[in-house]
Formats: structure tokens, sequence, C-alpha cells
């Protein structure tokens, strides 16, 4: 059973270098419930809507066993909120939904709308060296999600997908695609053609090749006109240039 274990919010707006001047990266745990609204969780600040908020990007979800495998790459706890994101879910393989995925979490049902891109603000937070490659080679982005239905949530509250699209396009396949990745990272969990590994991390290599960006772009076409989907406005424009590069080539 999939669980909520933590609903983060902004604790305090810090100084960055970046142009919006400011970062709200800084999420940490609160107690309660939480009302959830179009533009996220109720109190919460997103400094850059442009590229980190607003109506496709209201909540930020990422999983416990992904925060788990940083934890030892990196060799300390990675809390709850440390990655700027919402909610801390254990149990769902947040990577492998599906776009357009939908999550029942206490009274709010929210929808998967794309993978997180990482930025330097990211890596600055961290810390790490070459730690917006190295989050993006191992393709365990977490995901975005739009708000369907207002509600409140809190710590505790079970996970339940209510809605899982036929087009199958994980929030893992269209972040490898899109970036190169041969195979999602071990664990992630990505459906479709993302291949499979044994317990060392190995994968096998004549696991049928993951499809190309084009093809998981027209699939997400396909099925944002036929309505089974919403594309993100980024996503439909992302799915648009590639199906019409396939098209050039």
């Amino acid at each position: 059973m999939a669980e909520l274990l933590a609903v983060c919010r902004v604790y305090v707006l810090h100084p960055d270098p970046g142009t919006v001047g400011v970062t709200a990266i800084d999420k940490r745990p609160v107690e309660g419930r939480v009302k959830v609204r179009p533009y996220g969780l109720y109190a919460d600040v997103q400094a850059d809507r442009a590229n980190h908020g607003g109506l496709d990007q209201a909540v930020y979800a990422y999983a416990q066993e992904d925060a788990d495998h940083w934890s030892a790459e990196l060799g300390r706890e990675v809390t709850p909120g440390l990655f700027g994101e919402n909610l801390r879910i254990s149990g769902l393989d947040v990577n492998g939904a599906v776009i357009g995925e939908r999550w029942q979490i206490g009274s709010a049902l929210l929808e998967v709308t794309q993978p997180r891109t990482p930025c330097q603000t990211f890596g600055r937070r961290l810390g790490e060296q070459r730690w917006v490659r190295r989050f993006t080679q191992a393709n365990r982005t977490g995901a975005y999600l739009r708000v369907i239905e207002n509600g409140d949530l809190g710590a505790g509250d079970t996970v339940d997908v209510v809605h899982h699209p036929l087009h199958g396009v994980t929030v893992a396949d269209w972040f490898g695609a899109q970036y190169g990745l041969a195979r999602a990272a071990a664990g992630s969990g990505s459906a479709g053609s993302a291949g499979s590994a044994d317990s060392t991390g190995t994968y096998d290599a004549e696991a049928p090749a993951p499809e190309s960006l084009e093809e998981l772009a027209q699939r997400l076409l396909n099925a944002h006109a036929a309505g089974e989907v919403r594309l993100s406005v980024d996503m439909h424009r992302r799915s648009e240039q590639a199906a019409s590069r396939a098209v050039v080539d």
C-alpha cells in the first residue's frame, strides 16, 4: 500500500544567483492536514512559476525509495523536502507513473503531468559535484502533478492510483528518451520497454530497446487528441517538437 510519508512546504526563501533572485526550494515537513488548491499546497510558495510552478506543476512528488538510493550515494540522509518536493511517498513507483495517471490522496485528486528537469538552483541546494548531471543520468526525477479536485491531505494518508491511461508512457520513459538515457535507473520501475535489471543493477543486453523520443511523443499526442490525457503546456510543446523532427527525418 502506498503511503504519504510527509507533506512539505516552503520553510524560508533563500537568496539565489539565478534570474529570479530568490529560491523557494527549501521545503520542510509540516504537521496536520494541508489544503490543496489549483496552484498547490496552501501557504506554499514557488519563486519561479515559469519553471517550477503554475497549474501544471502545482505539486511535486518524490519517492522514499529514490531518496534512499540517493542517501546511499551521497552518504547522508535525504530528508523529506530536501529535493524541494511537496510530497514524500512510500510504496509507489513515482518514476514509473504514466503521464496522466491520477492519485487520490486524502480528499484531493492529483494528476501526473511530467518529470522534473533539474536546474542549477537544485545543484546549489545540494552542494554536490556535478549534481544536475548525476540526477539526470539516474533518471529518478520524481513527478509534477496538477490538481484535479481540491481537497486536503496529510502524512499517513494512502495514495491510491484511481486512473491509469492506456498510452503507457511513463515519467521515466519520457525523461530517459529526452536525455538519451538508454535504460532507466535500476529500481525506477519504468514501464514499457525500458528494460529490466537484476539484483546487481545490471541490465539485460537482449531486452527490447527503448522507444525513441519521437515514438513516445506521437503516442502522447495521439492520446491527447483522443481525450485520453491532457498534456501540460510544456509536454505538449516538447511532444510536437519531437514528432515534427520525426517527420522531417
